[in-house]
């Protein structure tokens, strides 16, 4: 599992039919904290994600194992939408 901030959405109207209906979230990878670390990539969004969440992302055959996109070409999907973090004790993160 990876941390990420969705940073956008894409549209695709011409795409595999396993992901019609499906949303398409631009995504950064992040530190604990919530600061930008990795390029940007697009998951599959399974929970009504929207622009500026934090969320937890699996990748790979793992980002298959949904009902969403079970039989599907992804890789990558989020798959929680984070409310807080606490590292070593402390908050590092809190949704407003």
């Amino acid at each position: 599992m990876l941390i990420a901030r969705v940073i956008g959405t894409t549209v695709a109207t011409i795409k595999n039919e396993n992901l019609e209906g499906r949303k398409l979230l631009i995504l950064r990878q992040t530190d604990e904290s919530g600061k930008a670390v990795g390029k940007p990539y697009v998951a599959v969004d399974t929970l009504d994600a929207g622009v500026g969440d934090l969320v937890l992302t699996a990748h790979g055959s793992s980002g298959r194992q949904t009902d969403i996109t079970k039989n599907s070409p992804v890789d990558a999907v989020i798959m929680a939408v984070i409310d807080s973090m606490q590292i070593d004790g402390k908050v590092s993160f809190r949704k407003e």
